[in-house]
């Protein structure tokens, strides 16, 4: 093989890489909980082709006049398509995104709007009705490593509805609770810090 082959051989298998690279390098930031909201959205590529075991996708715009009149309110939009939840600050001069899990069927997500009527650092969890039926060896946990809840929880007016952290970060951007919305422990930390009793909650 000659020396030129060779050279155009490297040359193209190298722009290739050059090319790919600036998304890998996104999708693994994307994977790191601590800057999940630090990427502009913009700048978060559909992954295609991904096997269905990544628990990343890409966020869709969502615009809140399409669901409210005003934002004279903190508001959350829990986006189930996307696994994303909007948060937008009075007047709309903040607004965040974070990725989240969502209900495992469409059958456990309960969709319109609601509000925050308590928070608590430390939650503890209990199982549903329908949760200790299906699974009869499960029993309430304190706060802790092994909580489902994390390290914060937000309840909605709806009975047995939250938004809280999760210790099992492989849960985020996947079908894996029983109504509630979940994301990373960082993240609903900050949310807690952000939303008040009384903050509207729409989910999609």
């Amino acid at each position: 093989m000659s020396h030129d082959k060779l050279t155009r051989r490297t040359a193209l298998a190298t722009g290739a890489f050059a090319l790919f690279a600036p998304v890998i390098v996104r999708a693994q930031s994307m994977d790191d909980p601590d800057t999940q909201t630090d990427i502009p959205m913009a700048e978060r590529p559909a992954i295609v082709g991904a096997p269905s075991a990544h628990n990343i996708g890409s966020f869709r715009a969502i615009e809140w006049q399409d669901h409210y009149d005003d934002m004279s309110q903190v508001t959350l939009i829990a986006d189930t398509e996307s696994r994303a939840l909007h948060y937008w600050s009075v007047g709309a001069t903040d607004h965040r995104v974070y990725p989240t899990s969502v209900p495992l069927t469409d059958e456990l997500t309960k969709r319109g709007y609601t509000n925050i009527v308590r928070k608590k650092i430390g939650p503890t969890w209990t199982p549903t009705a329908q949760e200790l039926r299906d699974h009869p060896d499960w029993h309430p946990m304190p706060a802790g490593p092994d909580n489902p809840l994390g390290t914060h929880a937000m309840y909605l007016a709806w009975p047995a509805y939250l938004i809280h952290g999760t210790h099992d970060t492989r849960k985020i951007g996947r079908p894996s609770s029983s109504g509630c919305i979940g994301t990373f422990n960082a993240k609903i930390a900050e949310l807690y810090e952000l939303c008040p009793i009384g903050t509207r909650v729409k989910i999609i």
